[in-house]
């Protein structure tokens, strides 16, 4: 389990959390992580989206879960031992999205973070880049998690996973 710890947030700030899916990495900034769970068991729930799975009971708290694969238009892929549970919290909001594996936290500058492409067909991913984060020799493609909740109109967060 991981759980970031609020002390110092300027520490934190460019602190982004590198997961795969397929061959990519991608980043999420660590400030709206709550938590890295293995994956549990969920329950569905009708009349969601293929990609939402279900929602989860995470310490009395029922959190929604999303397959960030399948919410990006790829291929499903059977779940092992490596996939994970992130849960994000934003704007009251708790969610997890489901990964095939965590790798590392990293810090990476504002400097190093270049604006994401603008194409003019829009894949689902391309509409939640934040930006492009260049590691070493590499580059990461970095998420916008507010960008993932808002832009679905056929889930309502406010029915499950808010807090009231």
């Amino acid at each position: 389990m991981f759980l970031v710890d609020d002390e110092d947030e300027q520490y934190q700030e460019n602190k982004y959390l590198l997961f795969n899916i397929g061959k990519e990495i991608y980043g999420i900034n660590i400030m709206v992580v709550t938590d890295i769970i293995e994956l549990q068991k969920i329950t569905e729930v009708p009349d969601m989206p293929d990609y939402i799975k279900g929602v989860i009971n995470l310490r009395g708290k029922v959190i929604p879960v999303m397959d960030l694969r399948l919410r990006f238009g790829m291929e499903p892929r059977a779940y092992d031992d490596r996939t994970c549970i992130i849960i994000v919290h934003v704007e009251n909001t708790s969610i997890g999205f489901i990964v095939d594996t965590v790798s590392e936290v990293k810090d990476i500058r504002e400097s190093d973070i270049d604006p994401p492409p603008s194409f003019k067909k829009h894949a689902a991913r391309d509409r939640y880049i934040s930006g492009l984060g260049k590691v070493d020799e590499e580059v990461r493609i970095l998420l916008d998690v507010k960008k993932i909740l808002e832009q679905d109109e056929d889930l309502k967060l406010e029915s499950i996973g808010s807090e009231k």
